[in-house]
Parts: C-alpha cells; sequence; structure tokens
C-alpha cells in the first residue's frame, strides 16, 4: 500500500467516524486546498504563546494569547517535542 493509498484510507476513516455521530467533516487531500489548509495552521501555531507537551497523556496543549487552550492528540507529536530527560538542564 503506497503512503498516498495509506493517507486516503486514513482520511476516510476519520469522516466515516464523524459520520456516526452525525458531525459534518471535510477531508483535504492535496491542492490548493491543501495549501490554505497548511497557511491556516502554521499562522494558528505561529500565534500560540505556551505549549504543555505531556508524551504519557499523548497530548500537546497549546496556550493561545486570549488564554483559551487547545489540545492536539497524538501518538507521536509529544514524543517528538519533548525533550531527552538528559539534555534537560539541572535545576
Amino acid at each position: 500500500m503506497s503512503k498516498d493509498d495509506i493517507t486516503k484510507a486514513t482520511a476516510e476513516r476519520v469522516l466515516e467516524l464523524a459520520e456516526e455521530v452525525e458531525a459534518s467533516a471535510e477531508a483535504t487531500l492535496g491542492g490548493a486546498a491543501l495549501e490554505t489548509a497548511r497557511a491556516a495552521l502554521h499562522k494558528w501555531i505561529d500565534g500560540l504563546k505556551a505549549v504543555v507537551v505531556n508524551p504519557a497523556l499523548g497530548r500537546v496543549t497549546v496556550i493561545h494569547e486570549n488564554g483559551r487552550q487547545s489540545t492536539i492528540t497524538s501518538p507521536d507529536l509529544p514524543f517528538v517535542m519533548s525533550t531527552p530527560v538528559k539534555d534537560k538542564p539541572a535545576e
């Protein structure tokens, strides 16, 4: 199975889960729509004021200027963002 096939299958699975709870969802797999979504996401990330990384819970919490929080649940992102213990400064 190619990477494109895996991406398409994952998007379809997410859309099906949304349908199960009667929620609308939209998948963007390429082209100008994906570039627009990417630009919006980068702008949103660039506006963050703080981040809480919690690998044990598989979450990254983004804190915005107005104090609102957005949580990203991911099995990978918290580990990518966390600092290894050996690299942390001693307090």
